[in-house]
């Protein structure tokens, strides 16, 4: 018996893969789940879901027997493709709205970190306002010291006056 590369009676190494992986993937098809799901919602869509439906009635309506039918008048046939078209969309639209979800979530969750960095930062801002204001009490601001020369130099015109010589 020749020899395959792996034997039934010991287990197989869980890095090799039987099945090749699809191309695209999970994103791809979330994407084109989105894009569907978007596309059902535009009135393109439903208007042309409406014409179709219309012709379809029309065209297989009774109108005589040598117009040729595809479905008669219960329209068993449109029930048939209308519910497979509902059964496909419900779950594309679900996923559309959990993949909707997900990057909400994670835009809430941004949110709120810049919020409490935000608050942070305002807190920050607060006290450092505060702490000039404590020292501000400490510095001669330009008013006093405006009002301090002009008190010095009427104090040297006096003492001027009072030393000056009589004339």
């Amino acid at each position: 018996m020749a020899e395959t590369g792996f034997r039934l009676d010991q287990p197989r190494d869980p890095s090799r893969r039987r099945l090749p992986r699809p191309r695209g993937g999970r994103e791809t098809f979330g994407r084109f789940a989105e894009e569907f799901a978007r596309f059902m919602g535009t009135p393109r869509f439903l208007g042309g879901m409406t014409v179709l439906i219309v012709l379809w009635v029309l065209w297989n309506l009774p109108a005589g027997p040598d117009r040729p039918r595809f479905d008669e008048y219960p329209f068993i046939f449109l029930t048939l493709v209308l519910s497979l078209q509902a059964s496909y969309a419900a779950p594309l639209i679900l996923l559309a709205q959990n993949r909707q979800e997900a990057r909400d979530r994670v835009q809430q969750e941004q949110d709120r970190q810049a919020s409490a960095q935000s608050h942070a930062d305002m807190e920050f801002l607060a006290r450092e306002v505060a702490s000039l204001r404590l020292g501000m009490g400490e510095v001669a601001t330009r008013d006093f010291l405006r009002s301090e020369l002009r008190d010095l130099v009427e104090e040297l015109d006096r003492r001027r006056d009072e030393d000056a010589p009589d004339r």
